[in-house]
């Protein structure tokens, strides 16, 4: 299958990084900048899960057009609408498109654009960062990617997607329950996302606290309410799981919102805790740790723009 990654950052890098090292046919689309780098010095990958040094086939938005099987998209919430225009010449009838962004919202975003049957959907959970020279620095064993159908159907596209993602130094995982898993990633995302900014420190020493305990199961017993309220189609009892997945993280462990916020860079905070903030209000739903945590972000952001 054709390849298409959507810029040759932190999660699009390492991903397609892997593709290509096993030999899959894939190609970047990146910006000027990151090309004329990216020809200097290739893309380097520093990883736990093993070191690799590749030459990538690059192309920018102003290259001849021609459709790719499957284009994956890992950008932030907010580039997303250049990153839709970017990529249009590079979509045809047959494209699949894989996106890997935070929250749920984009979906609809990309169906507007490409139509129901191209979104296909995905989630990743992996610690990969950018560094100074361009090198992506992936520094835990857990670096998943999964996909599937969102009408949870084996199709014949999904089996070939399935073939081209197998035997890479990731783990490419396909789901027959997609929908169900984003919104598990969203109240997982949001959570860890809201949690760590808010208090400006990694997730371990928040859980050590009895007050934090309660801070974190408060924020996950929120967004599920809010979730189920509205019809996503969310586990019952999903958030004690999650509870017992952020205890048993690194206490070392950052969300990317954080990491985001110490560099004074945008974050994403009404694309994840604001979508489901105006949910709750429709609802009538009191969700007073969700607003704290939001406040918080907004007024980083208000900061930041000044």
């Amino acid at each position: 299958m054709k390849i298409l990654i959507v810029g040759a950052g932190a999660i699009g890098g390492y991903f397609g990084g892997r593709l290509l090292e096993k030999g899959e046919d894939v190609t970047f689309l990146v910006r000027d900048r990151r090309k004329k780098e990216l020809d200097t010095t290739g893309l380097k990958i520093e990883s736990v899960n093993g070191d690799c040094f590749l030459t990538p086939k690059l192309i920018t938005k102003n290259s001849e057009p021609k459709a790719y099987d499957v284009v994956l998209l890992s950008t932030k919430s907010y580039q997303l609408a250049g990153a839709i225009e970017d990529v249009r010449p590079f979509v045809g009838d047959e494209t699949m498109v894989l996106p890997l962004l935070n929250g749920i919202s984009h979906i609809d975003q990309l169906v507007e654009a490409f139509g129901e049957q191209s979104v296909i959907g995905g989630l990743c959970f992996v610690e990969a960062t950018l560094g100074e020279n361009g090198t992506i620095v992936q520094t835990s064993p857990l670096n998943q990617l999964v996909y599937g159908e969102r009408s949870g159907e084996q199709s014949d596209r999904i089996e070939r997607l399935k073939q081209s993602f197998e035997g890479t130094k990731a783990e490419f995982i396909l789901s027959d329950n997609i929908n169900q898993e984003m919104w598990h990633k969203y109240l997982f995302i949001t959570t860890m996302s809201g949690i760590t900014t808010l208090f400006e420190e990694p997730i371990g020493p928040i859980r050590e606290l009895e007050s934090g305990q309660r801070t974190i199961a408060a924020l996950l017993n929120e967004l599920e309410e809010v979730m189920e309220k509205f019809g996503a189609p969310v586990e019952q009892g999903i958030s004690n799981k999650l509870l017992e997945k952020i205890n048993s993280l690194g206490e070392g462990m950052k969300s990317s919102m954080q990491r985001d916020a110490e560099k004074s860079q945008p974050i994403e905070a009404d694309h994840l805790q604001g979508y489901l903030l105006e949910r709750a209000k429709e609802l009538e739903i009191a969700v007073p740790v969700l607003e704290t945590v939001y406040t918080k972000l907004k007024l980083y952001e208000k900061g930041v723009n000044n």
